[in-house]
């Protein structure tokens, strides 16, 4: 059997009955170097817990005497089982948290006493421990970045990623003590990546929706640990509402879009470590194309101005669509705007011209939408002789016909002064349905209103004028009329009979007795048969009532023979 090498127990029990009077850092120099060349490993039965003068340093030992596990400060409050040697509490090993972030500075401070300090050293925890920082000024820092503050905490500048472990602080004064520190480095959120499938893009880089179309939402942001991502959503003039949160990535859609989902759309990408956030604002529209059916255009007249006002309305959309109006054919441009309005003086406009307006909108349809409208000028149609008596009404109508846009109507008086227009009064009265004008005339006066009148229609296309011509006359006596006919017939009558009497009056008596005569016998005849019909009636009546004897009738046959002889 081989023999057993010497076990090393007098060097630990020397290094604690020494620790009192030997320099500490003279006494640091000497474990270390022991420790790190696994003379304080002790085989013992079992897994034994062994305590080595080594700031902050723990050794597990198997029974063969290999080393298990070397661990500084974070492995003690968890792995240490058998209680704590030399005296030392489990108070002065708790772990402490200090968060901090990539290129900024942190310190690490060595627990939390405000007393006088001993020797502070620094460790590193790894698989094996990484000497730091020590108050010791005659060694020097690890890195230059490592510096001490107060004599005991630890400064550490620019941070990195790989700084990110378990830090140790060992104090040697009185009694030794150590303190760890658990420092976790967090890094973002970076570059927030906010990703919208809209419709389009404007030239100032807002992104538009159309209505009822489907619309994702993804966001995306590189961080350590991976951040919070949450949505939240602001319509105008309204308050800001979230849509909900996801650890790492977050997407949604939104279907059927419409007019209050427009607004600003916020992700916010949060580092849950360091407390860090980052947003990303994106403001979506939302357009609704207008209906083909509300389309239209037409031509007007400006009072006062007698200009044409060419309109073009689509209504119905958002946002306002653009309207052009161009001349055809030739489609020379007339103007272009949102209004749709336009303002032709008479020196543009000519009979049968066309207009066309051509309405688009960003949101569909592609085609578009067009109408066209024709000016043209008025036509008239008027009586060109009116009648009046004095003191009575007369009334004057006249028809405008063709006229586009509608034409103004005007009343005037005389061919001399064509400019004066006549007024409503209680002696004229104008009224006008459509593009039909009268003008009604009361108690009509032969100096005053004899004369000629004139109707004039007038749009900015052209002026048309018709002339009427009112006669007042005197009223005629009716009664007066038919009584002098009347006599001048009798007259008339009375004349033709004296010259008759007067030239044959033979002529005229026989005339009259052959007259007289021919009325008599006309009614003697008339009034016998009168009487022979009255007779047969009687007869008839009588045979219904009875039947006569045969000599009866033989002798009311002979006297009706006789009877009729006899007359």
């Amino acid at each position: 059997m081989a023999a057993r090498a010497p076990e090393p127990q007098v060097l630990l029990c020397l290094g604690a009955l020494l620790a009192r009077w030997v320099a500490a850092d003279a006494l640091l120099a000497v474990l270390e170097s022991l420790a790190l060349d696994g003379i304080l490993c002790l085989p013992a039965s079992g897994l034994d817990f062994v305590f080595s003068s080594c700031p902050g340093f723990w050794a597990w030992c198997g029974q063969n005497g290999e080393r298990i596990r070397t661990s500084c400060g974070s492995g003690l409050a968890s792995d240490r089982s058998n209680g704590a040697p030399c005296n030392q509490t489990e108070d002065w090993g708790l772990e402490t948290v200090v968060v901090g972030e990539v290129h900024e500075n942190t310190t690490l401070h060595c627990g939390n006493i405000s007393e006088a300090r001993g020797l502070v050293t620094w460790y590193r925890n790894d698989s094996e421990p990484i000497f730091l920082l020590s108050s010791n000024s005659s060694r020097p820092p690890a890195k230059p970045r490592f510096s001490l503050v107060n004599a005991s905490s630890l400064h550490i500048e620019a941070l990195s990623l790989q700084d990110e472990g378990n830090y140790t602080c060992w104090e040697a004064l009185n009694d030794t003590r150590w303190f760890q520190v658990w420092l976790q480095v967090a890094s973002g959120p970076y570059q927030v990546e906010v990703n919208i499938s809209s419709t389009g893009v404007l030239p100032n880089g807002t992104l538009y929706a159309t209505q009822r179309s489907r619309v994702d939402f993804s966001c995306a942001s590189s961080s350590r640990p991976p951040p919070m991502i949450e949505w939240w959503f602001r319509a105008p003039d309204s308050k800001t509402e979230p849509f909900g949160n996801n650890l790492t990535v977050s997407s949604f859609t939104l279907l059927l879009m419409s007019q209050n989902l427009q607004g600003n759309y916020t992700c916010v990408a949060k580092n849950l470590l360091s407390g860090r956030q980052r947003s990303v604002t994106t403001e979506l529209l939302v357009y609704t194309p207008p209906p083909l059916s509300d389309f239209e255009c037409w031509a007007e007249m400006l009072p006062r101005l007698f200009m044409l006002q060419l309109t073009c309305r689509w209504n119905g959309g958002y946002p306002d669509p653009n309207l052009l109006w161009t001349e055809e054919p030739g489609g020379v441009v007339v103007g272009t705007s949102k209004l749709g309005v336009e303002m032709l003086n008479r020196s543009q406009l000519s009979d049968g011209k066309k207009f066309k307006c051509v309405g688009s909108h960003i949101a569909g349809p592609e085609s578009g939408a067009s109408c066209v409208v024709q000016i043209r000028a008025p036509s008239l149609l008027s009586e060109p002789m009116k009648t009046c008596f004095v003191g009575g009404n007369v009334t004057f109508t006249c028809l405008v016909s063709g006229a586009y846009p509608s034409a103004k109507i005007l009343w005037l008086r005389n061919l001399t002064q064509p400019e004066v227009a006549i007024q409503p009064s209680s002696h004229y009265l104008i009224t006008q349905k459509g593009q039909s004008s009268t003008l009604t005339i009361h108690n009509c006066s032969q100096d005053l209103d004899e004369g000629y009148y004139v109707c004039r229609a007038e749009n900015p296309v052209g002026v048309r004028e018709v002339a009427i011509w009112l006669s007042v006359k005197e009223p005629l006596n009716i009664v007066g009329i038919v009584g002098t006919i009347v006599s001048l017939l009798l007259l008339g009558l009375a004349i033709i009979s004296g010259l008759m009497l007067y030239y044959s009056p033979v002529f005229c008596w026989k005339w009259d007795k052959t007259w007289v005569t021919s009325w008599f016998w006309w009614m003697r005849k008339k009034r016998w048969r009168r009487k022979t019909m009255l007779q047969k009636k009687r007869r008839r009546r009588r045979r219904k009532k009875r039947k006569p004897m045969r000599g009866e009738e033989f002798s009311i046959e002979i006297h009706q023979a006789q009877a009729t002889f006899t007359e």
